[in-house]
C-alpha cells in the first residue's frame, strides 16, 4: 500500500512539475496572443491605474468593421445584459451569465459611464474606470490590482484592431500568487474566445449595415 501511495505521490508531482514546465514554456507566447511587437509596447487606456503590474497580457484581433459596429458589443458587456461572448456554456455553469450571450445590439445597454458597474453574476462586478465610446474602455476586475482595457484602432475604413490588456499589481501573498497562476491559462482560453466572438458579432452587423446588406 505503502509502494502504490509513493508511486501515486511521485506520478502526480511528474504530471505537476510537467503542467508547470510547459505552462512556463507557452505563457509568453499566451500573454502576447494576435498582438504586435508595437501594440505589445504601446502605452494603452488603463494602463496608469496599475503603474507596477507583476502581470501584463495583451491580445488582440483583426475585424473587418468600422469601430461603430465593434462598440456596441463592448458597451452591452455584462450579466442580464449582452453577455461575455466567451464560452457560454462555462460561463453559465460558474454562475457569471444567466443566458446564452446577445448575438443583436440591445438598445437598452449602450450607454456607459464612468462610474458605472458591469455585473457578472456570482462574480465581482467591474467597475468603469474609463470610457470613450468607440476607441477604449477599462474596466476595473480587482480594486486596485486588476485592470482590463479595450482599444479599438482603426487600421483602414474597413478594419478595426480590438487590442486588450490587463493588469495585475505584484501578489502579495503566496495564497495570491498560485490564485494568479492557477487562472492565468483559463483566463487566456476565454479571452481569445471573447475575442473572437466580439469579431464575429461585429463583423456580421458590419454586413447587414452595407449598402445592400
Amino acid at each position: 500500500m505503502r509502494t502504490s501511495t509513493k508511486r501515486l505521490a511521485g506520478g502526480l508531482a511528474a504530471a505537476g512539475g510537467a503542467g508547470i514546465a510547459t505552462w512556463a514554456l507557452v505563457r509568453p507566447r499566451l500573454e502576447r496572443w494576435g498582438a504586435t511587437d508595437a501594440e505589445v509596447a504601446a502605452k494603452l487606456p488603463g494602463d496608469a491605474h496599475v503603474p507596477n503590474a507583476a502581470i501584463v497580457t495583451t491580445n488582440a484581433v483583426t475585424i473587418h468593421a468600422r469601430p461603430a459596429d465593434i462598440w456596441p458589443w463592448l458597451a452591452q458587456l455584462g450579466w442580464r445584459r449582452g453577455g461575455l461572448y466567451s464560452y457560454d456554456w462555462l460561463d453559465r455553469l460558474f454562475g457569471y451569465l444567466d443566458r446564452p450571450s446577445a448575438e443583436e445590439v440591445l438598445p437598452d445597454f449602450q450607454q456607459l459611464h464612468v462610474g458605472d458597474t458591469i455585473p457578472i453574476g456570482r462574480g465581482l462586478s467591474w467597475p468603469v474606470l474609463e470610457v470613450e465610446p468607440e476607441r477604449a474602455l477599462v474596466l476595473e476586475l480587482l480594486p486596485g490590482k486588476v485592470t482590463w482595457s479595450f482599444a479599438l484602432v482603426p487600421v483602414n475604413g474597413n478594419a478595426t484592431r480590438l487590442v486588450t490588456r490587463s493588469r495585475c499589481a505584484p501578489p502579495e501573498t503566496l495564497r495570491e500568487r498560485l490564485t494568479l497562476m492557477a487562472i492565468e491559462p483559463p483566463a487566456f482560453i476565454m479571452t481569445r474566445k471573447m475575442l473572437l466572438g466580439i469579431k464575429r458579432r461585429a463583423e456580421a452587423l458590419a454586413r447587414r449595415r452595407a449598402p445592400g446588406g
